[in-house]
């Protein structure tokens, strides 16, 4: 008895130990927040937009969880960027910055970047991207667009989710 729990103990170690592994030798990413691009932005009041920046940070902390929880990449904390992010915010969109990424991702010494927008055309129909570069040579490796229809908390977050569906299914944009 002694030795079959013995045996079942180092079994759950290994596979363990496989796993942490799997882990270290998967790539690291930035995962940028999601910008907005709205089209009706001139008629937007204050609580639409409120609502709109709450929804942009749900999303993007969706996306670094699920990148995470499924082991896809290793996600960076973009709080030891803050300062730098915060610079090319004031003066430019992330998602359309002719580089800027890369930066953010080599000062978290990241070798992945993700880049996500949003476009709003309407209350009823919007589409998520997601763009997943390497982070040394700025080569794309992913780039992919969902339709969400209906701007609520759920179609958002089913965008994300498809999104990070779309990106497991593509071993090369992982590797």
């Amino acid at each position: 008895m002694i030795h079959m729990l013995r045996a079942m103990l180092a079994m759950a170690l290994a596979i363990a130990m496989s796993g942490a592994l799997a882990q270290d030798a998967s790539q690291s990413i930035a995962m940028l927040d999601c910008t907005l691009i709205d089209d009706n932005a001139a008629y937007n009041d204050a609580e639409i937009n409120r609502i709109q920046s709450e929804r942009l940070t749900m999303v993007s902390g969706a996306l670094r969880d699920d990148l995470r929880e499924r082991a896809l990449f290793r996600v960076a904390d973009n709080a030891k960027a803050g300062d730098l992010i915060a610079s090319l915010q004031r003066t430019q969109d992330m998602n359309a910055c002719n580089g800027c990424e890369l930066r953010v991702a080599k000062q978290l010494d990241a070798s992945r970047v993700g880049v996500c927008w949003v476009q709003k055309i309407s209350n009823l129909i919007l589409n998520m991207n997601l763009r997943v570069e390497d982070a040394g040579t700025g080569a794309m490796l992913f780039q992919r667009s969902v339709d969400i229809r209906g701007n609520t908390d759920l179609s958002w977050r089913r965008g994300a989710k498809a999104l990070v569906d779309l990106l497991a299914s593509d071993p090369a944009a992982t590797r």
